[in-house]
C-alpha cells in the first residue's frame, strides 16, 4: 500500500493570562452578551512578558510534542511553521523554534497562509512523508495575535487570543493518515482581511504607526459571508470525493473563528453538533493555532480509524479542507 502521512502525536500550548469579556469590557466598549451572542467567544489567552514571540509557545508545544512520542529532537526532519506573526521579518520563526527546540538535524520553514495556515502545512508536510524522504514532520500552528490586535476596536480586539499546536506526522502504510485535500486562494479578497502596513508595499513609518496601520484590519460582514460558502463548499466536496457522510464522519474540525461560521458551515454540511469540535468559547481565534489545539483537546475522543474534515478560511483570501484518517 501506498505511503501516507499519520498524525502520531499531538500537542498544545497556551498562554496562563486569560482575558475574559469582563476585562475587555473595561478597556473598550462592548459587554459579555454583545460578544458571545455574535462571536460565541467567552475568554482567550494572551502572552505576556518582555520579547515574547510566538517562538515561545511553539517551542513549548514542540518539546511536549516530542516527550509525548518518546523522541528527540534531534530526530526531527523538517519543521513547518504556520504563523503570521512571527519572531521577526526573518530569520523564519520556524528556525528559531529548531534552535530552541535542539532540533539539529531538521530545516524549516514558514508557512503564511492567515488562518489556513495549518492545513497548507499540513498538506505540504504530507508531501514530504509521501515521497519517502522524510519520516518525522513536526507541523506547527502558531500566533501571537495579541501583537497585531487594537485593543480600541472592537469588531476585532474581542476575536483574537494567542496559541500554538503541533502536531508529529510520520509514515503510515494502513491507508491512514491525510487521505485527501482542497486549498484555495483568491488574492483579490485581501483588502477586506489584512494588516495595512509593515510590509514592503508600505514599510514602517511614524504615519503608518500614528494611522494605526499595524493592526488587523477587517470587514466582518464580507468576510462572514465569503468564509461560510467557501468553507462548507471545500468541505462538501472532501466529503463526496471520499464517499463520506454525516453518519460515517466521525469529526468536522472547523477554524474557530466565529461560532455562527462554524453553525453554518456544519448546516452545509448536514453535520450534528456533538461531532463538531469547538473550543472558541475559551480561546478565541488563534488564526494558525485553532485546528492544532482542537485536536489536542479532543485528542482522548478520538479512535484509530475516524474519519475527520479540518476544514478553515483566512485573510488573504485563503482557504482549505483536509480529509484525515485517525491513526491512533
Amino acid at each position: 500500500m501506498a505511503i501516507t502521512a499519520a498524525i502520531t502525536a499531538v500537542e498544545g500550548y497556551l498562554p496562563d493570562f486569560v482575558l475574559s469579556n469582563e476585562e475587555l469590557a473595561k478597556m473598550v466598549d462592548t459587554n459579555d452578551e454583545w460578544i458571545t451572542s455574535r462571536t460565541g467567544i467567552k475568554e482567550r489567552r494572551i502572552l505576556k512578558g518582555k520579547d515574547q514571540g510566538a517562538s515561545v509557545m511553539a517551542a513549548e508545544a514542540v518539546k511536549r510534542l516530542c516527550e509525548k512520542r518518546g523522541i528527540s529532537p534531534e530526530e526531527i526532519d523538517l519543521l513547518l511553521l504556520a504563523t503570521v506573526t512571527g519572531d521577526y521579518v526573518f530569520p523564519a520563526t520556524a528556525n528559531v523554534v529548531c534552535d530552541k527546540v535542539g532540533a539539529k538535524n531538521a530545516w524549516s520553514y514558514d508557512i503564511n497562509a492567515a488562518c489556513s495556515g495549518f492545513i497548507f502545512a499540513l498538506v505540504t508536510g504530507s508531501q514530504f512523508i509521501q515521497t519517502g524522504r522524510h519520516k518525522k514532520v513536526v507541523v506547527v500552528g502558531v500566533d501571537k495575535m495579541s501583537s497585531i490586535i487594537n485593543y480600541a476596536d472592537r469588531t476585532t480586539c474581542i476575536i483574537f487570543g494567542d496559541g500554538c499546536g503541533a502536531v508529529l506526522l510520520e509514515p503510515n502504510e494502513d491507508g491512514l493518515g491525510v487521505i485527501d485535500y482542497v486549498c484555495k486562494v483568491d488574492g483579490s479578497g485581501r483588502k477586506h482581511l489584512y494588516q495595512k502596513a509593515g510590509g514592503s508595499a508600505k514599510p514602517p513609518t511614524a504615519d503608518t504607526v500614528e494611522k494605526q496601520e499595524h493592526y488587523v484590519y477587517q470587514e466582518g460582514q464580507h468576510v462572514f459571508k465569503f468564509a461560510v460558502k467557501e468553507m462548507a463548499d471545500v468541505s462538501v466536496e472532501m466529503m463526496k470525493r471520499n464517499n463520506l457522510t454525516k453518519d460515517n464522519l466521525a469529526w468536522l474540525v472547523p477554524h474557530q473563528a466565529n461560532k455562527r461560521i462554524i453553525h453554518a458551515v456544519a448546516e452545509r454540511m448536514e453535520v450534528s453538533e456533538d461531532k463538531i469540535m469547538m473550543n472558541i468559547h475559551k480561546y478565541g481565534n488563534t488564526t494558525a493555532g485553532t485546528l492544532p489545539l482542537c485536536l489536542w483537546e479532543y485528542q482522548d475522543r478520538l479512535k484509530k480509524g475516524d474519519n475527520i474534515i479540518l476544514s478553515a478560511f483566512g485573510g488573504g483570501f485563503t482557504w482549505g479542507a483536509v480529509y484525515v484518517k485517525w491513526a491512533y
